[in-house]
């Protein structure tokens, strides 16, 4: 969701994986944060992450290339991308990911712009939001919930 211009941000760039369960993994990213993702639901939603369900195959996570994946096996086809695991362990944590913001934009065809103003927000703070910079307030995630529920109230 990010694009390959949030590849070259800290708060995307892996520097350690350590698995710690058959399909848990503690992500280390280059701004300091240690976070935790369980990615079972997501290995049983996706055929060619099958192989992953296997804890001998589990168990080969590395850091892929620049920082910007795990990879398992050193097989491109067993990859996920750091912004995604980021955000799913955001978000498993209780927290809410920069993905919210992107998806609700794209779901409303909002530019960045049209969003800021729709939530009261500054351009620029909008921008740190969905590009990961900084954490999605919960005051913004209900905000965009909000939104949604006044636009179909005006529908």
């Amino acid at each position: 969701m990010g694009g390959t211009e949030s590849m070259s941000n800290r708060h995307f760039t892996l520097t350690g994986v350590e698995v710690v369960a058959p399909s848990t993994l503690h992500l280390d990213y280059a701004d300091g944060a240690r976070l935790t993702v369980d990615l079972a639901d997501t290995i049983a939603r996706h055929p060619t992450l099958a192989p992953l369900a296997d804890p001998a195959v589990f168990a080969t996570a590395a850091v892929g290339e620049w920082g910007g994946s795990v990879v398992w096996n050193n097989d491109d086809a067993l990859e996920l991308a750091a912004d995604n695991l980021r955000a799913r362990a955001v978000e498993q944590a209780g927290g809410y990911s920069h993905e919210l913001i992107w998806n609700w934009m794209a779901r409303h065809k909002l530019s960045l712009d049209g969003a800021a103003e729709a939530l009261g927000l500054s351009r620029r703070m909008l921008a740190y939001y969905r590009s990961g910079a900084k954490p999605v307030p919960r005051t913004v995630a209900l905000a965009l919930l909000g939104w949604e529920v006044e636009q179909h109230r005006a529908a």
